[in-house]
């Protein structure tokens, strides 16, 4: 699991803005939220253009950075921030697997090519590279893989390349935290088939709610949403099987709802189809929903219990205790991003209203 991130120089980033997981704190209550002593479920709060959506980028940028998974074109455009002191973007991972803890971090230029690198490995420094000037200290990762040709010219990551060129263990931390990588998913409720992660394509995103359990578990969602017409599948003239409303006269699904159905789409297609996925970051999830819906969904998502889960919004009634703890709330500003638990010096308990609480500026020191 993800232990802490950190990135600073990336889009309105500035300076670092740090996300500790491992900042635990002792409630009693919602522990559906926690995950092996680490943040599993969280929601992060911000005022509009403060970076909520970019934090999410930033989060990913090691899926392209590692993997070849699907990655929607023009989400990283204008990638370094105009106003930072340096010409490179830097990201910070620290993973955790069991006893194991890797440490990566690794930078960027306006071009999005890899300018330094550097992993450690249990406080041990397998590598660590300098790509402009062509040098560093290489002796932990040589030591894991010898037999590799350690020529560079044509090295754009020396972390991917051991991992794609080496046979190690499944256990190893290595093949876990790529796993880990590979699984990660970011996508945004208000774009249809809009992400990053899991997937090389997502080619079944219209057609894999055809399987009848599956069609009938959407429609019984969207019921238990408020949308109250029934689905059904028809082959139109095309020789192509598309969704319709069930109505008298049958009407095209994906032309006739509104954005909040269609939203309920998305979010329904991804939790069917990643159950296994490691870490998934929905932005905006609940752009279009009504405050209950957006609450039964949060609940949904908790009962991941393997996955570690981020979810932007602005609706304040999410903001209890019944739902989430304190520690489990973060509030995005322009230098720094703060869970509830420390952004105030009242002992936050059980019987506190925090939406009440955050209205009245509590957390705004």
């Amino acid at each position: 699991m993800l232990k802490l991130f950190e990135v600073s120089g990336f889009k309105n980033f500035k300076d670092t803005i740090t996300l500790v997981f491992s900042d635990v704190r002792d409630y009693k209550f919602n522990s559906q939220c926690i995950t092996d002593h680490l943040i599993g479920k969280a929601i992060i709060y911000g005022k509009n253009s403060i970076g909520k959506t970019n934090l999410g980028l930033a989060l990913f940028d090691l899926v392209s950075h590692l993997s070849s998974k699907n990655v929607t074109p023009g989400l990283y455009d204008y990638y370094l921030n105009v106003a930072s002191l340096n010409d490179y973007a830097e990201f910070h991972y620290v993973f955790a697997f069991g006893t194991d803890q890797i440490d990566y971090r690794y930078r960027k230029d306006e071009k999005q090519s890899l300018i330094y690198e550097k992993l450690i490995l249990n406080g041990n420094t397998l590598f660590e590279y300098d790509y402009s000037k062509k040098r560093g200290n290489m002796s932990g990762i040589k030591a894991l893989a010898p037999t590799l040709n350690w020529a560079f010219q044509d090295m754009d990551c020396i972390l991917k390349y051991v991992i794609n060129n080496t046979v190690l263990e499944d256990s190893h931390p290595l093949r876990q935290m790529m796993r880990f990588v590979t699984k990660m998913l970011w996508f945004r409720s208000l774009d249809e088939n809009r992400y990053i992660g899991y997937k090389s394509k997502s080619d079944d995103y219209y057609d894999f709610i055809f399987e009848p359990d599956t069609l009938k578990e959407f429609e019984g969602f969207l019921h238990a949403a408020g949308v109250e017409d029934n689905l059904t599948v028809k082959k139109d003239t095309d020789g192509k099987r598309r969704l319709y409303f069930d109505t008298e006269t049958p009407l095209p699904f994906f032309r006739v709802a509104s954005s909040g159905t269609k939203a309920l789409y998305t979010f329904f297609y991804w939790y069917k189809t990643a159950q296994d996925a490691s870490f998934i970051f929905i932005d905006e999830f609940d752009a279009f929903y009504h405050y209950e819906l957006a609450e039964s969904i949060v609940m949904i998502l908790e009962k991941m219990p393997n996955t570690q889960i981020i979810i932007t919004s602005h609706n304040t009634n999410l903001l209890t205790n019944r739902i989430m703890r304190p520690d489990c709330y973060f509030i995005l500003t322009k230098d720094r991003l703060t869970s509830l638990a420390n952004a105030t010096t009242r002992e936050l308990r059980e019987g506190h209203n925090l939406e009440k609480l955050y209205m009245s500026g509590e957390f705004n020191g």
